[in-house]
């Protein structure tokens, strides 16, 4: 089976559609950054809310100052919205597409680490790279979920889509595939963001389930423009041609 490792994304959607359930590699394992991050945003203490979620105004902190543990839960590949999740436009996918996403797709969230599409997750707030007091969410992840990750990976093919900065979560050691996206023959970020949402799109439409079919797929606009293999990475590097 294919499994596609994904970025979270700072924007979020409010509500709620889900009951509480088991989150992938359980929650006990979370619970330390978990509990600080909550106990800051109810502590009432605006400068320290402030910097957890990377706002210069208290009032834009106010809809994320609620108790995680007792918040309306939605499953994350819903939460999120932002470029990436904008052109993945999962609503508008059949449930067979979007059953696809919420079992095969891992995000790895800022504040609860790696998690499967369809874990359900409360609408919180950690800009990319604060701390959640004392702890750093890449080292406190990388040391509590490597070891579980390769054993969830072992048999299956893995297409990275994340950004750069979560390689920090979790390092592959086993074979992978990545993507890079050229236009005019320069690197694009922001129009990357774009495409790896087009990309996960495509792969959950036409139910994927290897990264040899996925070298068959054809998708609008990408033209293969060499492949470059080095040790366990393979990177498919794309032209946009619009």
């Amino acid at each position: 089976m294919l499994k596609i490792l994904f970025s979270p994304s700072e924007g979020k959607k409010s509500g709620s559609d889900e009951k509480p359930k088991e989150l992938f590699g359980a929650l006990d394992a979370r619970k330390e950054i978990l509990d600080t991050y909550n106990n800051i945003v109810l502590s009432g203490d605006e400068e320290k809310i402030k910097q957890l979620f990377g706002f210069k105004k208290f009032s834009e902190c106010q809809p994320y100052i609620n108790d995680l543990y007792n918040s309306p839960l939605m499953a994350a590949i819903q939460r999120y919205q932002g470029v990436a999740y904008d052109y993945l436009q999962y609503a508008s996918l059949t449930p067979n597409a979007q059953t696809f996403l919420k079992s095969n797709t891992l995000i790895f969230s800022n504040l609860y680490g790696p998690i499967l599409g369809g874990d359900i997750i409360a609408n919180y707030k950690v800009k990319q790279g604060n701390s959640v007091g004392d702890i750093s969410p890449d080292k406190f992840y990388k040391e509590r979920f490597s070891y579980q990750l390769d054993l969830y990976l072992t048999g299956h093919d893995v297409l990275d889509l994340r950004a750069g900065y979560y390689d920090k979560f979790y390092k592959l050691s086993k074979p992978y595939t990545t993507l890079k996206f050229l236009k005019n023959g320069k690197t694009v970020s922001h129009w990357a963001k774009a495409y790896r949402g087009i990309v996960l799109r495509e792969i959950a439409k036409a139910g994927v389930n290897t990264l040899e079919d996925y070298m068959k797929l054809e998708i609008e606009n990408l033209q293969i423009h060499e492949i470059i293999e080095q040790k366990l990475k393979r990177e498919i590097v794309y032209n946009i041609v619009e």
